[in-house]
């Protein structure tokens, strides 16, 4: 995934340049996300994450580099460790979902504070159907955003929403045609407001994500992982 960076005034901008692979991750690219996301946090006072094209916003990890994943893998999960250190950077961060967000990428769009969708959006998390779990945050973070029973609906049952949905079971915050024009205009307006005062209340309403929930989530998979594992022989 080429990550490539903007800066508009007290807005940084980070796009996901991968569109020909959905934008899909291996650890290199989850490396290279976070370190921008970090330099841009440290000069600017909101962060939008998007991407290029219009068919997704984040196709999650690269299966390819999947493939031989190991329990130890899963314990020290890579795409859980870096969207928690953006869902947790001091500064407000917004996720511009223009097309697909699955898998990884939905659970990328949900370490953001705020979500803009496309009319094309679509969210879905078929990791179970795969033999593993959405462990970068989904299961923690969909549950404290639409409620366990819904997060069940969307992990259990594999449904797939659209934008409307997600707009009514409060996953996403607005709906818009260009919803990266939007996200960095809503992004320039959030930037008025005092950065600190931004800081600490962002501190605030997330005093309640539990490190205890994202470790069951690593252990979770590495179980799977085993299990995949074995089933290779």
């Amino acid at each position: 995934m080429s990550i490539r960076t903007e800066r508009h005034g007290d807005v940084g901008q980070l796009w996901l340049d991968r569109p020909d692979r959905a934008h899909a991750y291996d650890r290199a690219h989850l490396d290279a996300l976070l370190v921008a996301a970090e330099e841009l946090a440290a000069t600017h006072r909101v962060l939008v994450i998007c991407s290029t094209g219009e068919r997704a916003f984040c196709g999650g990890a690269d299966l390819g580099a999947m493939e031989h994943a190991a329990p130890l893998d899963a314990l020290e999960l890579r795409s859980q460790r870096v969207f928690t250190a953006i869902a947790r950077l001091p500064v407000v961060t917004i996720a511009a979902v223009q097309g697909a967000a699955v898998a990884g990428g939905f659970e990328l769009a949900l370490a953001c504070d705020l979500r803009v969708a496309g009319p094309a959006a679509r969210f879905s998390l078929p990791e179970t159907k795969l033999g593993i779990l959405p462990s970068a945050g989904g299961t923690t973070r969909l549950a404290r955003l639409a409620g366990p029973s819904r997060a069940k609906e969307m992990i259990l049952a594999g449904r797939v929403i659209d934008a409307q949905i997600a707009l009514a079971w409060g996953i996403v915050h607005r709906i818009a045609d260009d919803p990266r024009a939007d996200a960095l205009a809503w992004a320039a307006e959030i930037a008025t407001r005092d950065p600190v005062a931004l800081a600490l209340a962002k501190e605030l309403l997330d005093a309640t994500e539990s490190d205890g929930a994202l470790a069951r989530e690593r252990q979770a998979e590495a179980v799977l992982y085993a299990q995949r594992a074995a089933l290779r022989g």
